[in-house]
């Protein structure tokens, strides 16, 4: 299910800024060569994360999923002088491919890639969050916000991707385990007297 009109999207990337070359690069090679290439954030999602993190110009952002590097640069883009991004992802193929990427980006000495499981990686790095971005398998979205949300300062952001999933959350059955799990992380927050949403 498609939530939004095809001519619309194309109405929308029209008047947006254009995707910088690196980011272009990216996103080209993500589509082209990755058989998962749906999971790329991609020019509308990516120059809004950039909004976000240039409105907040945070001094440490979390990115939970950085599959091959676009949402990273595009959140490093509101960092301040002084700021660092901590990204995870799991499989070593990306994160490789993402690795390459930050390194010919502006942002490469800002930018700490770690590979492995995030769950585990989490409670490692001994930062407080300005702002986290949770982009990684649905089934642990609850998990993952349990385990950052003590460590995102007092009115810190905590942004989650898919939480529509396709629009799969709108039917009145809903089948996909992701689906299910991301209505089960949007009832959760939902049920939080602790965070807005």
């Amino acid at each position: 299910m498609e939530i939004v009109d095809a001519s619309v999207q194309l109405y929308v990337e029209k008047y947006t800024s254009p995707e910088d070359p690196l980011l272009k690069e990216i996103s080209d090679f993500t589509n082209q060569h990755h058989s998962r290439s749906i999971m790329l954030s991609g020019h509308l999602q990516g120059k809004m994360l950039e909004m976000v993190s240039c409105m907040i110009r945070p001094h440490r952002i979390l990115e939970i999923g950085t599959f091959t590097g676009y949402s990273a640069i595009c959140l490093a883009k509101g960092l301040d002088k002084k700021g660092f991004l901590h990204t995870i992802e799991l499989r070593e193929d990306d994160g490789s491919t993402a690795k390459s990427y930050f390194d010919r980006s502006f942002f490469k000495d800002q930018i700490i890639l770690h590979i492995g499981d995030a769950l585990d990686i989490i409670d490692e790095i001994k930062e407080t969050w300005d702002l986290v971005f949770i982009d990684a398998d649905k089934e642990n979205y609850i998990n993952y916000f349990n385990l950052v949300f003590p460590k995102v300062r007092t009115n810190g952001f905590i942004l989650a991707d898919n939480v529509l999933f396709h629009g799969q959350v709108l039917e009145k059955e809903i089948k996909g385990k992701n689906a299910i799990a991301i209505q089960a992380f949007n009832d959760y927050l939902w049920g939080r007297n602790d965070v807005e949403v």
